[in-house]
């Protein structure tokens, strides 16, 4: 499917191209970004703004384009990071399955082949998902966490910036069926 840089909506079901993924793609990555999440902004501290599960999470839903598909890989990778790190169980789960069902939407309905448009979705859906965060850790758990909205548009900056380059070296691993 050719995308024109005039078109951004998508007409019919039909007109979506459905794109598959090797298994071992979405465990390799999957499993590298939660350990990078973990593992690295202990040691490197200026990696600290990296969501790298986060950016998964957007990137495969939005080329799925199928909601539930979405929905699951976003709890599964939540759930996953969750368990691996020191915040609350279910906290990344619930937010990460609502990106991964939004982005999956977005992705039914639009072209999302652009960098453009994946710059714009990665700093909304991260925007989006610290903030849903910071919700549900102040309303339902009662821990008090800060939001800083400087610090979060400068992080979802940078992990927009991140997304494209990660973006690319998974379109490389994609199959079309």
């Amino acid at each position: 499917m050719r995308v024109d840089a005039d078109r951004l909506l998508i007409d019919s079901p039909h007109e979506r191209q459905i794109i598959r993924f090797p298994w071992w793609v979405l465990l390799l990555a999957s499993l590298l970004a939660v350990l990078f999440q973990i593992y690295v902004p202990a040691t490197f501290r200026f990696l600290n703004f990296l969501e790298m599960p986060l950016l998964l999470v957007v990137y495969f839903p939005l080329m799925w384009r199928r909601q539930i598909l979405g929905t699951t890989f976003g709890c599964a990778l939540g759930l996953f990071q969750d368990t691996l790190s020191h915040h609350p169980i279910g906290m990344f789960g619930i937010a990460k399955t609502l990106v991964g069902y939004f982005t999956a939407t977005v992705g039914m309905r639009f072209e999302v082949d652009h960098w453009a448009v994946r710059f714009l979705l990665v700093l909304f859906f991260f925007s989006f998902h610290r903030v849903f965060y910071w919700v549900l850790s102040n309303s339902v758990l009662h821990i008090p966490l800060e939001l800083d909205l400087g610090r979060m548009a400068i992080s979802g900056l940078l992990n927009a910036v991140v997304g494209i380059f990660l973006f690319n070296i998974l379109d490389r691993t994609r199959e079309s069926a």
